[in-house]
């Protein structure tokens, strides 16, 4: 049995693009091998924290979609935080009531606002 998770974590301030990427494809592959399915990336950015964490203000979020049945998600959660690079990271299961609430708000057609 599959369940939808999704993970964010917060990668350090300091990182260039080529450690980002390298961070990324980390957990990608980790998942792929582990038979982690419908896997979406996505990379939000380098945004204010809201509170200190250590010494850093700001952090690159980066969240992950995945299907998958669970074991994957402790050797996961223990490899961000042996990492120097991770400095956050969250993972919830989704249920299925979210996933069709969200799948049904996505194929909704945006309407176009009333001309004044």
């Amino acid at each position: 049995m599959s369940n939808n998770y999704e993970m964010m974590y917060i990668l350090r301030p300091d990182l260039s693009e080529d450690q980002v990427g390298e961070s990324i494809d980390k957990y990608k592959n980790y998942l792929n091998e582990n038979s982690a399915e419908n896997l979406d990336i996505q990379v939000r950015g380098k945004r204010r924290l809201a509170y200190p964490v250590g010494k850093y203000l700001d952090g690159i979020y980066v969240q992950m979609n995945y299907e998958a049945d669970g074991t994957q998600n402790a050797p996961l959660e223990r490899m961000m935080r042996l990492s120097e690079d991770t400095i956050r990271y969250l993972t919830i299961k989704l249920k299925k009531r979210a996933m069709v609430a969200a799948a049904n708000a996505a194929a909704e057609p945006v309407s176009e606002s009333a001309e004044s």
